[in-house]
């Protein structure tokens, strides 16, 4: 994806861009480059795509993450989505930063922001 703001901005407050508006417009990437499918065909991708992105911007190792899948074509999608979703890995870490960083403001602790956001990822992706 293209933004007209930079992930630091996100980091930093200057720009209110959350997950929610992230997985939208993720969504909207999916589709656009795999056009034909429908909503029952789309989701599974996108979900495939948004936990790749995520995956990796929680600092976590791509082999690890293709090695849950067998299915050829899955692996390649996986590639070529790693290949050019750089972008989206990096802006999903800032948001994921700033995430954190308001819930320290908030009063947590680091570790604390950090479930939290773990939280709020799981209660997303469910």
């Amino acid at each position: 994806m293209d933004w007209e703001f930079t992930p630091q901005q996100v980091v930093k407050g200057e720009i209110d861009y959350g997950l929610d508006a992230f997985r939208h417009d993720l969504m909207q990437e999916v589709a656009l480059n795999i056009p034909g499918l429908d909503n029952e065909q789309l989701e599974p991708v996108f979900r495939l795509a948004y936990d790749l992105c995520y995956w990796l911007a929680t600092g976590k190792d791509y082999d690890e993450f293709e090695e849950r899948f067998q299915d050829l074509n899955t692996v390649m999608f996986l590639r070529a989505l790693r290949e050019h979703g750089k972008a989206n890995v990096e802006m999903l870490g800032a948001i994921l930063q700033r995430m954190i960083m308001d819930g320290v403001e908030e009063g947590l602790s680091v570790g604390d922001a950090v479930a939290q956001v773990a939280w709020h990822q799981e209660q997303a992706a469910s």
